[in-house]
């Protein structure tokens, strides 16, 4: 295999399926596995916020953020879960930009759980799921389209 084919995907012949591509090409399933994932889990824990069922979402921040709130924790938690909702429609909708911001996002919740003792655990399972955001942002590259300038020229 050449090194440019490690960077493009493979051509599939006319009027191929969706699943056939994920059967035939890797590197196409693990870009739906990581969207369909990273859609599906931000949206499910986006809820959970407002419902509280998996877990008192609330003790999950670290007590020096909870001193500064101008709010209580339970509101942030709302806002936190505002966010996870919007970021898994992002990614359903554009992930080659949305898996970014859900990197970004998930760096911040890291940032809470290691200031905060008894939560590092945690903050390792979404260093793993910052690295899968990013491994998706690189497959987003090749199978998802750019959005393009609508300032060019149509002459």
């Amino acid at each position: 295999m050449t090194d440019s084919a490690l960077h493009t995907p493979r051509t599939t012949a006319a009027g191929s399926t969706f699943w056939s591509r994920v059967r035939d090409e890797p590197a196409f399933a693990a870009f739906w596995i990581l969207r369909v994932g990273f859609v599906a889990l931000p949206l499910w824990m986006g809820i959970d916020k407002y419902a509280n069922t998996l877990t008192s979402w609330p003790h999950y921040l670290a007590p020096w953020i909870v001193d500064i709130l101008p709010f209580s924790a339970q509101t942030a938690m709302f806002i936190v879960g505002a966010v996870e909702i919007i970021a898994g429609i992002a990614i359903a909708i554009k992930p080659r930009y949305a898996s970014y911001v859900v990197a970004l996002w998930l760096a911040g919740i890291i940032v809470n759980l290691l200031t905060y003792s008894g939560f590092y655990d945690v903050a390792l399972r979404d260093f793993g799921l910052l690295v899968a955001a990013l491994a998706l942002s690189r497959l987003a590259a090749v199978y998802d389209t750019p959005w393009r300038s609508r300032a060019t020229s149509t002459r």
